[in-house]
This record gives C-alpha cells, structure tokens and sequence, in this order.
C-alpha cells in the first residue's frame, strides 16, 4: 500500500479504507489527490506481482523456431484461453526471475537453461496496481511439473510464426501472451539473446 501524501501538491494517496483482503488480491477504497489538486475516492485492488515467460522449445537461431503455450481452463473467462507460462512471485522476497524459472517449470515440466527480461506491464491501470515482468526462457531441459489443483494446463508446442497468427487472428485473447509475443516479434529472438544486462541487474542468466 502507498504513504499517505503530506505534499497538497503532490497527487497520490490521502487515506485507504481496507474491504476484502484475499488471497490474491486485496480490495480497498482510497481517497486520493488528482494532479489538479481536487480529490476523490477510487476503488483499487492491490496485487503482489507475478511473472511470465515465453519458452523457446526450439533453437533460436531457427528460421522459425517452436515455443510452448499453455492451453489452460480460466473461469473468469468462461473457458480456455491460450496462455505463456505466469505466476504470482512468491512471498519472501523471491524475484522476478525466479518466479519465471519457477513457474516454467510447475506448468510445463521444462527447465530454462537460459532467461531472458523483456520488459514489465501493468494489466489494469484503471483499478489495480498489478505488475507482470515478461521473460524469454530458451536452451529448455527437463524438468518437473508441479501443478495447482485449480490448473487445468495442456502444453501446446507451435512454430512461432503460429502463435502470432492466432494473435492477429483472435485465437489469442489474453493481454500478457499478447504482450510477450508482440515484443519478442518487434524486437527480435536473437536480438534479445544477444543484448547485455541493463544495469547490472540480474539480466541474461543461466540456470546453476
């Protein structure tokens, strides 16, 4: 949750009255300041962040290498929707790319050898403060799957070319895959695995 602002000039946060606290997400009514200095009160689901990642189950260097996509059974969508691998980062103080790394391997069975960031993005500004840090994971080995028992996953192995189809083609609906796909299209797979880390950070790592 954000610190109440003291600055009259400063928009943001003035007091926070909690509704629900959840599992996933926490629901509260905030009363804010609006950069024209009026204030108002906003619902705002608060959200600890998740990763995902696109596996490359192919060689990058392939005309038009295989990655893997998860057809998985979502509630809130009324069926199946086409998915990369994502999960919420775990308590403690676990990063971004170990929760990648983790859930690669819990929802397909497939390690990473090596990760690659891409970028961040917010799903839903408008009402929630939920982050999704994006990564390329290549060089796969395998691993082991560690399903939820809420997860209905099928592992669907496609060229890369395939997947962007189903994107123009609306067989891909969901706003992270989306996301992940149209970045490593415009910035290319190899580009990607060729860049160095940005400012030291944890950038392009292989598995110990």
């Amino acid at each position: 949750m954000g610190t109440p602002s003291t600055d009259p000039a400063t928009p943001g946060l003035l007091e926070s009255r909690p509704v629900y606290d959840g599992r996933i997400v926490h629901l509260s009514v905030d009363r804010v300041r609006f950069p024209d200095g009026s204030a108002g009160e906003l619902e705002m689901i608060r959200h600890r962040g998740a990763s995902a990642v696109l596996p490359v189950a192919g060689r990058v260097g392939d005309p038009d290498p295989e990655v893997l996509l998860l057809r998985q059974y979502r509630y809130a969508a009324g069926g199946y929707l086409y998915e990369v691998p994502a999960g919420l980062v775990g308590e403690g103080g676990e990063s971004w790319e170990a929760c990648a790394r983790r859930e690669l391997e819990e929802e397909t069975g497939q390690r990473a050898g090596r990760i690659f960031p891409l970028t961040r993005i917010y799903t839903t500004p408008g009402f929630t403060d939920e982050v999704i840090h994006l990564f390329l994971a290549t060089e796969l080995t395998e691993g082991r799957g560690a399903l939820d028992a809420d997860e209905f996953v099928e592992v669907v192995r496609l060229p890369f070319s395939r997947a962007l189809a189903w994107v123009h083609e609306g067989g891909i609906v969901d706003g992270k895959t989306i996301a992940t796909l149209l970045y490593v299209a415009s910035v290319g797979m190899e580009a990607i695995v060729r860049r160095p880390p940005e400012g030291g950070g944890e950038g392009t790592t292989r598995c110990p």
